[in-house]
Order: structure tokens, then sequence, then C-alpha cells
């Protein structure tokens, strides 16, 4: 009997600490790094106080947590809208966004967990085609850092309405339709093929300058030589001739090869031009 009894006892004190244990882990829950919590209250609704990091306690079943990853995550954003000389363009903007801490309670009532999810693509989308259609498709890629930052600009002020903090925004991708495309390899064909032009003709007028240049030159050098021979008579022509002729006989004489022969003089010195004689 006092076997059982102390059985019994002890069946009973486990039961408690069991009971007691159920309870105490059911009391506590743990917020982790970058993370944040938000407790539902039964009677209360959702508590405007967020939790932080570390081990916190409720009341089981009257309230439980919702934990909320308050780090910044990054998302792709793709639009497909229209210019303002209305060409189509895929358009794709990278965001990092994070929660606002202090607003986590209004969040979760208004939006929920996936507040992300919900929000940042309709205003993506929505500010990627105010923005796009007050610039023509040039302009979207001549200026593609302002067109950024406009974007930015106005896509962290709408995120601020739903209480979600942007650190980053950036256009990653844009393109155009097949017909602008072609388009832009025919002006570049018909820029190549004016600058080709233009480049022929002002060839041709320096041509004709250097031409007239020449000339006018020929005519001045042949109106001083007439001058001189006036002046100077047949004897300065001698004179021209004489100083040619030496500086051709100076070229011929660097050179290796050529021989020079005598005008006159027989060449086979030494030999017998006569058939007879010592002929044998």
């Amino acid at each position: 009997m006092a076997a059982a009894e102390v059985l019994t006892k002890v069946a009973q004190a486990a039961a408690a600490l069991g009971v007691v244990g159920s309870l105490a882990q059911a009391s506590l829950y743990t917020v982790d790094g970058g993370e944040r919590a938000v407790l539902f209250d039964r009677f209360r609704g959702v508590l405007e106080e967020t939790q932080p990091e570390g081990m916190h306690i409720l009341v089981p079943w009257l309230q439980y947590p919702t934990i909320f990853d308050i780090r910044t995550r990054p998302r792709s954003i793709s639009s497909v809208t229209g210019t303002k000389d209305l060409q189509m363009v895929n358009i794709t903007l990278r965001v990092l966004s994070k929660p606002d801490q202090d607003k986590l309670p209004e969040i979760y009532k208004n939006l929920g967990t996936d507040y992300d999810e919900r929000v940042l693509p309709s205003i993506g989308n929505e500010v990627l085609k105010a923005v796009v259609a007050q610039y023509n498709a040039v302009e979207l890629l001549t200026m593609r850092d302002h067109v950024s930052k406009k974007v930015a600009e106005q896509l962290v002020m709408r995120a601020k309405d739903f209480n979600i903090q942007l650190d980053d925004v950036a256009l990653t991708h844009l393109s155009f339709g097949d017909e602008f495309s072609r388009a832009i390899e025919t002006k570049q064909v018909a820029q190549q093929e004016a600058e080709r032009s233009k480049f022929v003709v002002e060839r041709t007028s320096q041509e004709k300058k250097a031409a007239v240049i020449r000339a006018e030159g020929e005519s001045e050098a042949a109106r001083l030589i007439s001058e001189a021979t006036k002046v100077a008579g047949p004897g300065m022509i001698e004179l021209r001739r004489i100083e040619a002729a030496r500086e051709i006989a100076q070229s011929l004489a660097r050179s290796r090869n050529v021989a020079y022969l005598p005008s006159q003089a027989n060449m086979l010195l030494g030999l017998n031009t006569q058939g007879g004689g010592n002929g044998r």
C-alpha cells in the first residue's frame, strides 16, 4: 500500500510539473536578430507596442505573436509601358526595401505579413508608367541616370504612405521593341552615309584648292623664269642645264648598278680583230 501511494504521488507530481512546463513554454517566445514581434490580444486586438529581439512573456491562448523580418530585402519590378513618343519599353526596377519598425502594428493590421507582395509591385508599376510617359525613347537612353533618380524619388514618397522604407532604387534593364531597334539602326546607317558624303565633298573641295594653289605657283615660277631670262639672256638657261647635268651625274655616281663605257674606244682591248696571223 505504501508503495502504491508513493507511486501515485510521483505520478501526480510529474503531471503537475508537465502542466507547469507546458504553461511556461507556451508563455515564452523568442524574437531572433533582425526580427520584431507584434502581439495580438483576443480582447484588445493588435497591441501598439512592438517587441524587440530577445525572450518575452505572453498570456497563453489569450495572446500570440507575429514575427516580422525587418532586414532589407531585394525585389525586382518589371513593367511594359509607353514613352512620350508612343514607343513601348520593357523596363525593370530593382528595389531594396524594409518595413518601418515603429509602424509594424499598423502594417500588420492593414496589409499583413506579406505587405511587400501587396504594395511594391503595384506602386512600382504606377510610378514607372507615370515617369516614363514624360520622356521619349531617345531621352530614356541618354538621360537614364536622371530618369532613375526621378523614379526613386517618387517611389520613396509612395512607399512612405504604406510605412515601407526603400534603401535603394535603380533601373537595371531597359529595352525597346523590334520596330524601334530597326529605326535606330536605319538612322545610324543614314548618319554614316551623310558623314561619308560630307567627307567626299570636303576632300573634293580641298583638292580643287590645292590644284589652284599649284597652278598659281607654277604660273609665278614661269613668270620669274621669264623675267630672269630677259635680264640675263640665254646664259641663265645654260647655267640651269649645267646644274641639272651635274645633279644627274652625282646621282649616277652613287649608284652601284651603273657602268661607264667610252664613247669611241674599242672595249675589246688586246685582242686581234683580223682573222689571219697566229692562228695556230
